[in-house]
């Protein structure tokens, strides 16, 4: 073992290295320049702007799929707009899906702007009240990010997101705007009315990139992350058509081209070549899939291993009854319908499963469920969580 492990690390040595900034491939790396995006770039700007006389700006909704630039984009401009303010504005930044829950998501919030709380024992209500008393004590202006604002409300409600746009009432002196940003069109569908009567927001959707500005995109990454040379264009006109004929998603580009970096690099190759891009491909998706099936909160797990039930699909009725079925065996809290229809729109997303509205002639429409997870990996993830276990 000793002699496998002094091998592998003696040929990490001697081989040349390709990569000459890493980070400019990860996904918290913001460029300088956010090519393809000057509008939205600029109409974020207008909406904000008005918070630099102290005014409350509207609350805005940022939609688009993943990778269109959404995050990066609202995170350049609130930093603008925060280093224009001489620091009197206040611009927090949370990304709900990886905190994963209410609690550390309000948490993070206080812990970004200066509020202490503890790590757990107070109710969520107290949560908000300590985070508005202390923006009210210090008179700031805030505006927050939260991201993957549908994986909060489709997790667990919107109540947070009710006080949050209702904060006006609570903050005097001092505001709180706020910027959603959602991968799911369809996210205010599921909103109670009250949430979106107060919400009065603008919203701005990010379209996905076409293949050329992937290609122009990812010239402009590798030319900062690798060496010169190790990037030939035909890999990135490749990486560039993979992305661009799927989704658009830069995101997924930038790390295709990441990955065969680093395959090209354990290989000993002097460059990033096409074989290597197509070994990252599969590479990828692979863990794709099997990230995004693992991260999940355990009432969307339990979704998914109600809709296997089903090997030809299932509608949103027998789905939610077998559901209702598993989460009482496992001792959790039954969901309402609404819920667990969000939920699932949530998982069609992510492509963990499909859900395609059927129609049935004069007897309306229904939604078609099917799971896109083969049965290995169903297996894997239920042996990650001891409530699954009797599942299997």
């Amino acid at each position: 073992m000793k002699d496998q492990i002094d091998e592998i690390f003696q040929r990490a040595k001697e081989g040349k290295a390709l990569f000459q900034d890493r980070k400019a491939l990860s996904p918290e790396y913001i460029p300088e320049n956010l090519p393809f995006r000057t509008k939205q770039i600029s109409e974020i700007a207008e909406v904000l702007a008005p918070a630099l006389h102290q005014s409350k700006p509207s609350n805005l909704l940022l939609y688009g799929k993943t990778g269109t630039g959404k995050t990066a984009v609202a995170r350049r401009v609130v930093q603008r707009l925060a280093d224009q303010s001489n620091g009197t504005i206040q611009t927090p930044y949370v990304n709900t899906r990886i905190v994963g829950t209410e609690y550390r998501t309000l948490s993070e919030i206080a812990a970004q702007l200066g509020v202490e709380v503890p790590f757990t024992g107070l109710s969520i209500g107290e949560l908000v009240s300590r985070i508005f008393k202390g923006i009210q004590s210090k008179g700031a202006n805030v505006v927050l990010v939260l991201d993957e604002i549908d994986y909060l409300v489709n997790s667990y409600n919107d109540d947070i997101l009710y006080e949050f746009t209702r904060a006006g009432e609570r903050i005097t002196p001092g505001f709180l705007s706020l910027i959603g940003i959602s991968n799911n069109l369809t996210f205010k569908e599921g909103l109670d009315p009250r949430v979106l009567s107060s919400l009065g927001e603008e919203e701005l959707v990010f379209p996905p990139y076409t293949t050329e500005e992937l290609r122009l995109i990812l010239s402009e990454r590798a030319a900062v992350a690798f060496r010169p040379g190790a990037v030939p264009e035909a890999t990135i006109n490749l990486c560039a058509a993979l992305a661009g004929s799927e989704h658009g998603d830069a995101r997924r580009a930038v790390d295709l081209l990441r990955v065969a970096g680093e395959v090209a690099e354990r290989e000993g190759k002097p460059r990033v070549d096409e074989e290597c891009l197509r070994k990252a491909s599969d590479k990828v998706e692979r863990d794709r899939i099997q990230e995004a099936l693992f991260s999940l909160p355990l009432q969307n797990k339990i979704i998914i291993l109600a809709a296997s039930k089903f090997s030809s699909g299932s509608n949103t009725g027998e789905l939610y009854l077998a559901y209702t079925n598993l989460a009482r065996k496992s001792g959790v809290e039954v969901l309402t319908q609404r819920r667990v229809s969000g939920i699932i729109a949530e998982l069609d997303l992510l492509g963990l499963i499909e859900a395609t509205i059927v129609s049935k002639g004069r007897r309306g429409r229904t939604k078609r469920i099917k799971i896109l997870i083969d049965d290995e990996t169903l297996t894997r993830m239920a042996k990650e969580d001891a409530q699954l276990l009797d599942f299997l």
